[in-house]
């Protein structure tokens, strides 16, 4: 039997990572780092789903010797990661309220999709549907998502 585990994303602010995790409802489960192997990895997962449909955060330290850490551009062919949540609007105004950006707002209520702060793309669904609701069914998208 295939069981999914988690997702692996690479991270270069474990900490602004998490803040915006906590934004959708997803907390730290554990962690784990490695002195050797000089990185760090942090398992988030939304409540009732730890150690079935969890996100690994993998920070890579930076060198001992002072050179710039990894740089992660990202691309478009990892997709996006898709959470349900209660109410769209308000995960929504709560993630703009912390400075980030929307950049498919929910204008039918059910979908939208924001990054975190390394660029990963996070599809967000309403669990059900909502009506459409202003601001949001009049608002542009904002870049790529």
């Amino acid at each position: 039997m295939t069981k999914f585990l988690h997702t692996m994303i690479r991270v270069t602010d474990p900490d602004a990572t998490i803040a915006f995790f906590e934004l959708i409802g997803l907390k730290e489960t554990r962690r784990f780092s490695s002195e050797q192997g000089r990185f760090t990895l942090i398992f988030l997962s939304a409540p009732g789903q730890e150690g079935v449909a969890e996100v690994e955060l993998t920070w890579n330290w930076p060198p001992e010797d002072g050179s710039p850490a990894e740089d992660y551009t990202g691309g478009r062919n990892f997709g996006h990661l898709a959470y349900r949540v209660d109410n769209i609007y308000e995960t929504c105004q709560r993630i703009l309220d912390a400075g980030h950006i929307v950049h498919r707002p929910p204008r039918d209520g059910h979908m939208a999709f924001v990054k975190t702060p390394d660029g990963i793309s996070i599809e967000l669904l309403q669990d059900g549907h909502l009506p459409p609701q202003e601001p949001w069914a009049s608002m542009p998208n904002t870049g790529s998502w």
